[in-house]
């Protein structure tokens, strides 16, 4: 027997009271009572739809575990352009900024949280690398995609750097440099 559909409003009711409570109290102070009292929703509302805080945040502050892979571009360095503009765009926002240092530092600490957030949120992002790679290699532009990992390091660890390291802003000086490098070591590895 089916339950009910869930609904999309409540959905969304959720991601921007978690985001508010983000916005006025940090990561740290986060709580899913709190998420529930400002959602307007029971806990048990925001239980069935994320298994723990960290994915409830990572969902409202960085993405969900429905990301797509950006259209083909119908080019390996438009599709690189698409990934690092989306990843900019993402892990650029107040929101993301305000999580992403104490939920990496969670998931550091929690070998059984890491685990579930690479079968669920970075497997959808490497599934969206490896889609970007696939297309180059149908159109002969790489002559194999490289292993998974190296690919999304090569492409999410500048980002990272840039915005939580050195803590700049998004310069598109910055992004459409970073596909130029992407793009040059992603040719030049061996398969």
């Amino acid at each position: 027997m089916a339950g009910r559909p869930r609904d999309e409003r409540v959905d969304q009711a959720i991601l921007a009271a978690t985001r508010g409570v983000l916005a006025d109290q940090g990561y740290s102070r986060l709580t899913v009572d709190a998420v529930a009292a400002a959602a307007g929703v029971g806990k048990a509302a925001i239980y069935r739809r994320y298994a723990s805080k960290h994915e409830l945040v990572f969902a409202a502050a960085v993405h969900d575990v429905d990301l797509e892979p950006p259209p083909d571009g119908g080019s390996l360095t438009a599709d690189l352009t698409a990934l690092v503009r989306e990843i900019l765009d993402t892990l650029g926002t107040p929101t993301a900024r305000a999580a992403a240092p104490g939920l990496i530092s969670d998931f550091l600490g929690d070998p059984a949280l890491a685990d579930r957030f690479e079968e669920t949120f970075l497997a959808r992002e490497r599934a969206c690398v490896r889609a970007a790679l696939d297309r180059a290699v149908a159109r002969g532009e790489i002559e194999a995609p490289p292993e998974r990992d190296l690919a999304h390091s090569l492409i999410l660890g500048p980002v990272f750097a840039w915005l939580y390291i050195f803590r700049r802003q998004e310069e598109e000086s910055f992004a459409r440099d970073l596909v130029v490098r992407v793009e040059a070591a992603l040719r030049h590895i061996p398969v």
